[in-house]
């Protein structure tokens, strides 16, 4: 097969690169060279490739991430602009007793705000005050995210690729209806091993946590899979991420929640 004349062979060779490292726990190289670094269709195709094996495998959908929504976190991964993900069942370790780190490849966290969707979200107008209706109720969330490429060397094609480099998430249990809570003046701490590590608030997401809810709706409708009543979002970091490591302790605080902290357990990643 020729993989240089061949655009859908060059998405099924980056989607069997990051599968391989998920799988076998030892982070690749980049897929930049077989995609391109901005090509968004090419990423996002790779992502529903390695999104539709995971089903395959049994998992399940149970709704999407909002990535590099803030100023920092661009920076810090050297990008311009968001992305989503989805979010599958497996990811979901908000009631394990520990963070199973052998899991993760080179992890790092970043606290946000998570929206369940009361309603389905498949057509416009997609704005704040429409999205606004739609929402059940926020909690807060921290996202430990992930990448199956080596030394976080990521274009934004690559993150995109790589299910906008997903890990595991961590919901809080304080549910807050919008008329309790403003997300864009939550204010956000988060400490690892009792050192504060990180800082923000709403507005540092897409100036306005909703916003950002709004452009994913948009998003997730242009490439064919809309946001559907309950759901959860990830809308985002409220401030920069951090890394972290077997026996790290995560304190979360977003001001009108209860704190989150979580664990992680002693064993190396793989």
């Amino acid at each position: 097969m020729d993989l240089t004349t061949r655009p859908e062979a060059l998405v099924v060779a980056a989607a069997d690169r990051l599968w391989a490292a998920a799988r076998s726990g030892v982070p690749c190289a980049p897929v930049r060279d077989l995609i391109g670094p901005d090509d968004l269709d090419r990423a996002y195709a790779v992502q529903e490739i390695l999104i539709s094996r995971a089903l395959e495998s049994g998992d399940t959908v149970v709704g999407r991430k909002i990535g590099a929504t803030s100023t920092a976190v661009q920076q810090q991964l050297g990008v311009d602009q968001p992305d989503f993900g989805v979010l599958l069942a497996g990811m979901d370790v908000s009631t394990a007793p520990l963070v199973p780190t052998a899991r993760l490849l080179q992890p790092k966290v970043e606290a946000e705000i998570a929206f369940i969707l009361g309603e389905d979200l498949t057509d416009g107008p997609f704005d704040a005050d429409r999205v606004r209706k739609c929402v059940s109720y926020a909690v807060a969330a921290v996202e430990i995210v992930d990448s199956r490429i080596s030394g976080w060397d990521i274009s934004f094609a690559d993150t995109v690729a790589d299910n906008a480099s997903s890990g595991l998430f961590v919901l809080g249990t304080t549910r807050r209806a919008l008329a309790e809570v403003d997300p864009v003046t939550v204010e956000m701490q988060m400490r690892v091993n009792g050192v504060v590590v990180s800082t923000g608030t709403g507005a540092a997401c897409l100036g306005d946590p909703l916003t950002a809810l709004a452009w994913l709706a948009e998003q997730a409708h242009r490439y064919g899979e809309p946001l559907r009543a309950g759901q959860v979002v990830l809308s985002g970091a409220l401030g920069p991420m951090f890394a972290v490591g077997p026996g790290d302790h995560v304190e979360v605080q977003l001001s009108g929640f209860d704190p989150i902290t979580l664990v992680f357990d002693q064993q190396e990643g793989p």
